[in-house]
């Protein structure tokens, strides 16, 4: 009988995985010392594969944002934005607990893991003004 080999999951599946842990993870290029998202298995900086799991701050800024206009009924509401982490990469989300008419370019903002039907999303909160 011939063993059945598995291998271990690719760089998404590993980032869903740890999100439904409750955990928010980056992967850092050793080679060339930047973060990467999308989840990836070669470096797009440098074409390295030296890419390792890395917890980023969680924090950033509004880089983009639209408001998705729904009936009340159908949960009124929301915004898509894309947010510029401070280790430099892109992700879109929404910013949660704030009006989305409220939410402006360049609003600091802090990643948290949800739990969304089983699955982990991040979203991210306004920071409280200093």
């Amino acid at each position: 009988m011939e063993a059945i080999q598995t291998k271990p999951p690719g760089p998404e599946a590993a980032y869903q995985a740890a999100l439904n842990e409750g955990r928010f993870l980056l992967q850092h290029c050793t080679s060339c010392n930047k973060h990467v998202f999308y989840p990836r298995a070669v470096c797009p900086h440098c074409s390295s594969t030296a890419l390792e799991w890395d917890t980023p701050k969680g924090t950033g800024e509004v880089y983009s944002l639209t408001t998705v206009r729904r009936k009340p009924e159908a949960g009124g509401d929301y915004n898509v934005s894309i947010i510029e982490l401070d280790e430099g990469v892109r992700m879109m989300s929404r910013v949660d607990g704030t009006p989305p008419a409220d939410v402006k370019i360049g609003m600091r903002v802090r990643a948290k893991v949800i739990d969304n039907n089983g699955a982990g999303l991040v979203v991210f909160t306004a920071e409280e003004s200093k």
